[in-house]
């Protein structure tokens, strides 16, 4: 029996990219999906022939980042009580009229439960990050560090989440802590997941979802020489000072760069431009990393999942401490390297990256980790759980 999906998740590629593929393969089985999301995403959501829902949801504006400076979690909580005040009731009243039959939320929109709590239908967790459970969280983790992730600072923003939430008549709490759902789609292989031996059949670990973004056409410049990606992402990559730490790294070396700055930093604006160097605000990241010998990166989960998946080694320079985590899974793993973002320097840049682009350990590691993303079965893998969980 056909289906029809509410998806939910906030306007970020990191968010909105390792869904669609699966949307495209629940389209392809002749399910139907409403996507609602921000303004930001919705060509992307579009591509794939869902139906959209548009949000008044729009990820805050960050300030150009020091490692010095506390993370704004404060800005973060006021973009999720904001948006339940501003999105929730648009959303409710478009599938209180169209209803889903169950509702595929990413774990940080809590909006996306609060909407299966309304319509009394079964809620999927959809997670792009490391996945928590009873047992295990990583900000029981990350908040050791950063007394800025505590539960304490968390509690206020809690509290007036739940009374907003009473307000309309439905449970509301902030992603950080909600229980699991009764299925949760974990976009990472199992054997990268922290503490995975906690994890239990309510968790289906399908491994990254790239879809036709892999194959998107991309050709280095000079296809002889070794090629290194940099990016920090699509969020907190406002770091022109580290982008001309690259340009003295790799200068006059034997790498081809291709860098990724990002929209808020104009690559005019940073110098003079090295010769090797193709700089431009964004790249078809999976596209790249086809052809890619190293990857100096931030280490989002998406971009770590995306290394991995083209067998491409990390150097890491993490932003934000979900990001730390990240890097030294991959260390752990052996998989990549990670430096310290507040001191390192453009000699520790280039030194690492020479090292990890001939380290045979670390590649035969990849190769090994790459088969295992490969087995995880991706999007028909979702699909299959999503079929049976209603079913």
């Amino acid at each position: 029996m056909k289906k029809h999906f509410a998806f939910i998740s906030m306007p970020a590629a990191g968010h909105i990219n390792p869904t669609l593929p699966l949307v495209t393969e629940l389209l392809r089985r002749g399910h139907r999906v409403s996507y609602a999301t921000g303004p930001n995403m919705i060509a992307a959501v579009e591509s794939t022939g869902a139906d959209v829902v548009e949000l008044p949801t729009d990820v805050p504006e960050l300030p150009p980042q020091s490692q010095s400076v506390p993370p704004p979690v404060a800005r973060l909580m006021q973009f999720f009580i904001d948006d339940i005040e501003n999105s929730f009731p648009p959303l409710r009243e478009h599938f209180r009229a169209d209803p889903p039959d169950a509702v595929c939320a990413d774990i940080m929109s809590p909006i996306g439960r609060m909407l299966a709590d309304d319509l009394g239908i079964p809620l999927i967790a959809l997670v792009p990050s490391f996945a928590a459970n009873e047992k295990f969280s990583l900000l029981d983790i990350v908040a050791k560090d950063n007394p800025a992730f505590s539960p304490e600072a968390f509690a206020e923003f809690g509290q007036r989440i739940q009374q907003i939430g009473a307000q309309f008549g439905v449970r509301a709490q902030l992603p950080f802590g909600a229980p699991p759902a009764a299925l949760n789609l974990v976009f990472l292989p199992r054997e990268f997941q922290l503490a995975a031996d906690t994890f239990d059949e309510r968790f289906h670990f399908i491994g990254p979802l790239l879809g036709d973004r892999h194959d998107q056409p991309w050709q280095p410049r000079d296809a002889g020489a070794p090629l290194l990606f940099i990016s920090l992402g699509t969020a907190f990559n406002n770091r022109p000072e580290f982008y001309r730490m690259c340009f003295e790294a790799f200068a006059d070396s034997p790498w081809q760069v291709a860098m990724s700055t990002g929209q808020h930093v104009d690559p005019a604006g940073l110098g003079e431009i090295p010769a090797n160097f193709d700089v431009r605000a964004s790249f078809p990241q999976p596209a790249v990393l086809r052809h890619a010998t190293a990857f100096l990166s931030h280490t989002g989960m998406n971009s770590t999942m995306e290394s991995l998946h083209a067998g491409v080694p990390l150097v890491a320079v993490p932003q934000m401490p979900e990001q730390a985590a990240n890097a030294a899974r991959a260390e752990e793993l052996g998989l990549g390297r990670r430096l310290d973002p507040d001191t390192v320097t453009a000699a520790e840049l280039r030194t690492a990256v020479d090292d990890i682009a001939t380290d045979e350990q670390v590649r035969a590691n990849l190769q090994r980790m790459r088969q295992i993303i490969h087995d995880c079965g991706g999007a028909t893998a979702g699909a299959d759980a999503l079929e049976a969980h209603l079913n």
